[in-house]
């Protein structure tokens, strides 16, 4: 390395350094985040879903003491999402494969999460599994406004209709920023990629619908996509269903930005399913989240990343690699899940001591 090139590495890592520390610094981070828990069942028996594998005399013998270790270790997950940067769990995350709201109100009280202040929008969905989205949000940082679901309408080559996830849309404050966030989990790729894409392309053609509304109501809308979508960033869904792009210099009004396309193309992943590994957990945003002009006056995009440490990670057999999952062969496997979670860092520019005097005096006058 020349001696031209070691000076600016070490610039930008003294720039990576001083982020973190939003106390210390010019900047203010938040981390928002997509996590597919892999089967966050409670375990009583509901007779409306396909729920009974997850109930003690089920087949994967799915007691209260799996449950709450369950939950436990999805908290504990949850908790440590950009806490190395931000000295915080994710200010907002998007959850998928969990069965009901009770689920959600465990997690949020649970052991990692309890002093973290979460809330919860959420849905029940049609999905035959009883699986759902669900979107948490710490009270402090972000105030939901309004909150709808949209129901993805499928059916067989038969006719025959085929049940599968809402999709989550919540609109509200990121401090005092607007900000929509659309959650998703496709419809998988049961009977084979080719054979199940139409799904999927009927959820990119709501999705799509939901961002043009949004749209129309305000041109300047910031609006962040996240899910599971059971298709990678290149495939047709992604690139030309929500007109994303992985590259900043090809962002245009009309397109979304997808910063998990370079990662895949990178080889990296947060699945493995027999011997292939897939990206299929993203996070897309409109393109005003993309910083022109480095002022940062507003929240912009800095960074995303897939949250992979030794724990959630398998380390030895067959699928050394792999996300450390939480149910193997029809048995409990004590680990977290069979998704790694994904993640984003916004950053914004902390107003000055004179800012914040003058904030303040604003705030407290009448």
């Amino acid at each position: 390395m020349s001696v031209k090139s070691y000076i600016s590495f070490l610039f930008f890592l003294l720039f990576i350094i001083q982020i973190p520390h939003c106390q210390n610094s010019n900047f203010k981070i938040r981390t928002i985040a997509f996590y597919n828990v892999e089967n966050l069942f409670d375990t009583i028996n509901n007779p409306d879903t396909f729920d009974d594998d997850f109930t003690p005399n089920g087949k994967n013998g799915y007691t209260s003491k799996i449950y709450w270790e369950k939950i436990n270790r999805t908290g504990r997950v949850i908790s440590n999402i950009g806490y190395e940067t931000t000295k915080n769990s994710p200010v907002i995350i998007g959850l998928a494969e969990i069965e009901n709201r009770p689920v959600l109100e465990d997690l949020i009280h649970s052991e990692y999460l309890k002093n973290k202040r979460y809330n919860i929008i959420h849905f029940d969905s049609p999905d035959r599994r009883g699986i759902d989205v669900a979107l948490l949000y710490q009270e402090k940082y972000f105030t939901p406004l309004y909150q709808k679901n949209y129901e993805v309408k499928l059916w067989d080559e038969e006719g025959k209709r085929i049940f599968t996830r809402d999709i989550l849309v919540a609109y509200g404050l990121l401090e005092d920023e607007p900000i929509h966030i659309v959650v998703n989990h496709w419809p998988s790729r049961r009977g084979g990629e080719k054979r199940s894409k139409s799904k999927r392309a009927k959820a990119a053609y709501i999705v799509n619908q939901i961002v043009e509304n949004i749209y129309l109501e305000n041109m300047d809308a910031k609006i962040i996509v996240m899910g599971d979508f059971n298709d990678d960033p290149i495939d047709d869904s992604i690139k030309n269903g929500l007109f994303s792009v992985g590259k900043v210099k090809e962002i245009d009004q009309n397109s979304l930005f997808n910063p998990m396309e370079k990662m895949y193309k990178q080889g990296l992943n947060t699945l493995g399913y027999r011997d292939g590994i897939n990206l299929f957990d993203q996070i897309i945003l409109s393109s005003n989240y993309i910083s022109t002009n480095k002022k940062y006056d507003t929240y912009k995009f800095f960074k995303a990343g897939i949250y992979n440490p030794p724990f959630v990670i398998t380390q030895k057999g067959k699928y050394k690699g792999y996300p450390f999952r939480s149910f193997q062969n029809n048995h409990y496997s004590s680990g977290y899940s069979d998704h790694f979670p994904v993640y984003i860092y916004l950053i914004k520019k902390a107003p000055t001591f004179v800012e914040a005097s003058k904030i303040s005096s604003k705030t407290n006058s009448y």
